[in-house]
């Protein structure tokens, strides 16, 4: 049998911008899945062979996905790879646009090749589909069937696997840094007079007689898998104590909207209200409207 098409190369290109088109407009995970399948775990491949082996002969329809298929898998897993070491990591958005760069860019290539080769720009192309063993008995026909439903169902699997991941476990980093952003510069020594702090004594030697309040560096990553909004608040013996941030007082810290990945980073005064030796210093991070803190971090303060 013997098919008449557009270059399949340009048929490539154009449902991967219908894919993209899709994923933006189309929240659905069937379609998702239905139109993810050759684009996930075909196209990448085929335009790579393309780029590669622009002549075909000698290779029929099964070998051709088969071929396809495998260098699709390899390239999808290596994009994958790549990503989690980048601050996209591997997400929906950063792995859809970074696979259609490769169609494209593989695509361009084949393209260019095939005009140097064969000497003409053809847009339509026509090849043969040659089934192995559909000339032969009924029950090398049945095996082709049966081969060619298991590859599919094999990438549908792979493909739904990959569109509906297993969310890893969730959480958020919360830490403090001492004023030159190592562990042994918190503030231990406050010095008080007249209810106002008029010196400060650092883990590192470092004495502050400028500024009224002890610093730290305060960090904050968001591990949760999506989108969130925080809040912080300082407590010293358990009791409520102002802020300092940005030239500003106040009693919470926040809101501070990260995403997924994203890290908030930030110097932060304060300021104990009375004297007393070995005091906690707690800071409270609260996720979202919860009430109840998520987690905290400590350290402790004289002042006198």
């Amino acid at each position: 049998m013997r098919l008449r098409t557009l270059n399949e190369i340009l048929i490539i290109d154009i449902l991967s911008i219908l894919m993209i088109l899709s994923i933006t407009f189309i929240p659905s995970t069937a379609v998702r899945v239905i139109l993810g399948l050759p684009f996930l775990l075909f196209f990448p491949g085929h335009t790579l062979a393309a780029a590669l082996l622009v002549a075909k002969e000698g290779m029929d329809i099964i070998q051709r996905i088969a071929l396809s298929c495998g260098m699709s898998i390899a390239v999808t897993t290596l994009i994958g790879f790549c990503l989690n070491y980048t601050t996209w990591g591997i997400r929906l958005e950063p792995f859809l646009y970074c696979t259609t760069a490769f169609i494209f860019v593989t695509s361009f290539i084949a393209l260019i090749r095939r005009i140097r080769i064969l000497k003409t720009n053809k847009s339509i192309v026509e090849f043969k589909l040659n089934f192995p063993g559909w000339g032969g008995s009924s029950f090398n026909k049945f095996l082709s069937i049966m081969l060619v439903a298991a590859i599919f169902g094999a990438l549908g699997t792979l493909t739904y696997a990959i569109a509906e991941p297993k969310i890893g476990g969730r959480f958020t980093d919360f830490y403090i840094l001492g004023i030159n952003g190592q562990a042994d510069s918190y503030p231990t020594e406050y010095v008080m007079s007249n209810n106002q702090i008029v010196q400060v004594i650092y883990g590192n030697g470092l004495v502050d007689a400028v500024n009224g309040y002890g610093t730290v560096i305060l960090g904050i990553v968001d591990q949760e898998q999506q989108t969130a909004v925080y809040s912080v608040k300082i407590t010293i013996n358990g009791t409520p104590v102002n802020i300092e941030f940005n030239g500003t007082i106040t009693d919470v810290l926040g809101p501070i909207e990260l995403r997924q990945g994203e890290k908030w980073e930030q110097k932060i005064g304060i300021t104990p209200r009375q004297t007393g030796t070995n005091q906690k210093v707690e800071l409270l991070l609260f996720n979202g409207n919860k009430t109840t803190a998520e987690d905290s971090v400590h350290f402790w303060i004289n002042v006198k």
